[in-house]
């Protein structure tokens, strides 16, 4: 069934505001820090007046809970990107030392996301998806899931490397870590 035109502007304008916010966030604890996300910050980042939050995102909780989201949806679909190249372990080790560059003030916003899950209920289902997404891009490369478990430690060890060492590993040397893993090369 196809909805009225006058439905689908609407919803297109909700999502378009929804992604704002969200972006607003990110953009808040990039620069900032988690503690800093408040729905007025928030509204000021966007450019918008506070009752604009509130009416997409009643609580904070539901703003960080939709910044997580977002953020572990273009994860999840890098997995997936991976698994589909010629060689998804090198693609990997480039996603991950990716944290070191251009993109390590979004990387922190998201760790800061990841680290309240501990805290925050509301957050938890989104460390779990992004653990069973990396669940399943490993599958195939280690059939043993206590094994596939140390792996996928291993890789969001090899993040947060990539994120927090003065010298980080590149590319290279992170899909060497992985093949030694993986292949027990």
């Amino acid at each position: 069934m196809t909805l009225p035109e006058s439905t689908d502007g609407r919803r297109r304008k909700g999502d378009r505001r929804r992604r704002l916010l969200i972006d607003a966030t990110m953009r808040v604890i990039e620069r900032d820090g988690l503690a800093a996300a408040s729905q007025r910050v928030v509204a000021q980042e966007a450019d918008v007046p506070p009752s604009t939050v509130t009416y997409y995102f009643p609580a904070v909780d539901d703003l960080l809970v939709a910044a997580l989201t977002a953020s572990n949806d273009d994860y999840i679909q890098r997995l997936e990107e991976c698994a589909a190249a010629a060689d998804p372990l090198a693609q990997l080790a480039h996603l991950i030392s990716e944290s070191t560059g251009s993109r390590r003030a979004h990387v922190a916003a998201e760790y800061e996301l990841f680290l309240m899950a501990g805290r925050r209920p509301a957050l938890q289902p989104e460390a779990v998806r992004w653990t069973e997404g990396l669940d399943a891009f490993l599958t195939p490369y280690v059939a043993d899931p206590i094994e596939r478990a140390g792996v996928a430690a291993a890789v969001d060890g090899l993040f947060l490397r990539c994120f927090c060492a003065p010298d980080p590993p590149e590319a290279g040397e992170v899909h060497s870590v992985l093949a030694r893993l993986i292949r027990r090369e």
